[in-house]
């Protein structure tokens, strides 16, 4: 017997790196497409659902060679470089149209970022520039305790209330 060539060790042979997505694949092929033609001959009466079992069963096993598949593309490192932010250093620099959308992008945010901070409460715990109503949360920098203040809401005086009394009549009530 021959020795075995050597081989990448990057490199897969036969059925790729997702040989158990393929297994699962097969055997649910093959569980679902029996389910299925049992339902067809056989003489029972739930044949129906033998039917509907096996078709369902063939159907899942779709989600197996999906992940069989996708597991197996090879996309070369070149081409993954600018999807996950690896940017070469040269390429990554502003020029082009991909450039200036980025440098725009850069100013709206920092623009947004600002204003932001500016429109914040002040250091002293006082509101800033808009005035909230409702909780106010400050946060302790030393503890990380969160305190909340709650405001209360009283119902005003005139408000009028309707009320049903005898038969269908409503008359207005003040509060």
């Amino acid at each position: 017997m021959e020795p075995a060539e050597p081989r990448e060790p990057g490199v897969p042979r036969g059925l790729g790196r997702c040989a158990s997505c393929f297994w699962l694949a097969v055997v649910f092929d093959v569980l679902g497409l029996s389910v299925l033609l049992l339902g067809v001959f056989a003489n029972v009466f739930f044949y129906d659902l033998l039917i509907y079992a096996g078709a369902i069963v063939i159907f899942l096993s779709l989600i197996w060679w999906v992940f069989w598949y996708s597991g197996n593309i090879e996309v070369p490192p070149a081409e993954l470089e600018d999807d996950v932010g690896l940017l070469k250093k040269k390429a990554a620099g502003l020029s082009g149209f991909g450039g200036a959308v980025r440098q725009l992008s850069r100013r709206v945010s920092g623009g947004i970022r600002n204003s932001l901070r500016r429109s914040g409460a002040s250091s002293d715990g006082r509101q800033g520039r808009a005035r909230r109503s409702g909780p106010v949360q400050q946060v302790s920098s030393r503890s990380g305790q969160v305190a909340v203040s709650m405001a209360t809401i009283s119902r005003q005086e005139n408000t009028p209330r309707t009320s049903v009394s005898r038969g269908d009549a409503a008359e207005t009530v003040p509060a």
